[in-house]
């Protein structure tokens, strides 16, 4: 059995920016517990009738298929496990398994596909590093399957912490880790709350009009450069532990996304970040690339109280919000053997 976890990402003030159509980026991002959770039993290749049984438990669907004969039920599972490949003389059991919501806008499939391509890389030669298989995670996406995605999602889910990403020129991107101490640590931990928007979020023709615009522009559009702001004010008041200054530039950011498109905010996020302003919250970021449904990252003044008054409002203004505990992670992808010790950290 080898074991495989890597978390989501929150707080991604300068999204929009890792992207083909920006050309170069400045992402700031917080790795997320819960995240994902890979388990593949190993067999030897006559053991079992099947090669590869894939078992995505969020979704209620088990199946069985051969690399290199994928059926197209989950196409980006299929395609890493074809990508990275199987030793020729196993056979395998993938259960996969996340606490957060489908279409949370969290980034929660570049966390599968970096967990998936970890634990299958830990059957081969498991000398891949946490860079490489991020950018084998993203190379899936768009190359082979034609998704439009940045690179920050991967990049979190492979290192974790609270990070900052320079992207020069697209895909190229170098991931610099905030050094935050522990007291620091846990009061960030302590105020940021996730709220599930009640529905998935789902890439729509919004999305395509945003990016059909940005590309006329060639990446220099004002509004991507008010995210690339974003970003460094996250990071720099992260760095000085201001916290109010963290919530100004979530704020900023979301403003700017909306400027990119009004409906990048949609209708339950504006909600949400009304009563949030109106309870004392010092700032927001609609997660992901923005849209209907989804999530939003809260940030909370210092008292519980205020926050448990905050989760009253929410619910009450709207009984599908419902808040999915977080804890920050320090690490990103972790894969382990059972028995045999840690293969890799």
């Amino acid at each position: 059995m080898v074991h495989a976890v890597a978390p989501i990402r929150i707080c991604d003030n300068g999204g929009w920016t890792d992207t083909w159509f920006a050309g170069h980026g400045k992402v700031f991002n917080i790795a997320v517990h819960p995240g994902v959770d890979v388990d593949v039993r190993v067999h030897a290749i006559d053991a079992r009738p099947d090669r590869v049984v894939l078992n995505v438990q969020n979704y209620g669907d088990c199946y069985a298929f051969a690399p290199g004969a994928l059926p197209g039920r989950h196409p980006l599972l299929e395609a890493a496990i074809d990508e990275t490949g199987l030793p020729d003389d196993v056979s395998v059991e993938i259960d996969i398994t996340s606490d957060v919501p489908a279409g949370c806008a969290t980034g929660t499939s570049a966390a599968v596909t970096v967990a998936l391509i970890g634990a299958l890389d830990a059957l081969t030669t498991g000398c891949m590093t946490r860079h490489e298989v991020a950018y084998a995670a993203h190379r899936i996406e768009v190359e082979r399957l034609g998704i439009q995605s940045g690179v920050q999602d991967q990049l979190c889910a492979a290192y974790g912490g609270i990070n900052y990403i320079e992207i020069s020129p697209y895909p190229n991107a170098s991931v610099s880790q905030l050094s935050v101490p522990d007291p620091v640590w846990n009061e960030l931990e302590q105020r940021l709350m996730l709220l599930f928007l009640g529905r998935p979020h789902r890439s729509s023709d919004v999305h395509e009009r945003v990016i059909a615009g940005l590309e006329r522009n060639g990446g220099t559009s004002a509004h991507l450069d008010e995210l690339r702001r974003a970003a460094e004010r996250a990071r720099d008041a992260v760095d000085a532990a201001d916290f109010v200054a963290l919530g100004k530039a979530m704020i900023a950011n979301t403003d700017a996304q909306a400027q990119l498109h009004a409906d990048l905010v949609g209708a339950e996020a504006r909600t949400a970040i009304d009563v949030a302003a109106a309870h004392g919250a010092l700032g927001w970021k609609v997660n992901g690339a923005g849209g209907e449904g989804g999530s939003v990252t809260l940030l909370c003044g210092p008292e519980e109280d205020d926050k448990d008054a905050l989760l009253r409002a929410l619910h009450k203004a709207d009984p599908r919000f419902r808040k999915i505990p977080i804890r920050l992670s320090r690490s990103g992808l972790r894969v382990w053997e059972d028995a045999s010790g840690m293969l890799r950290a």
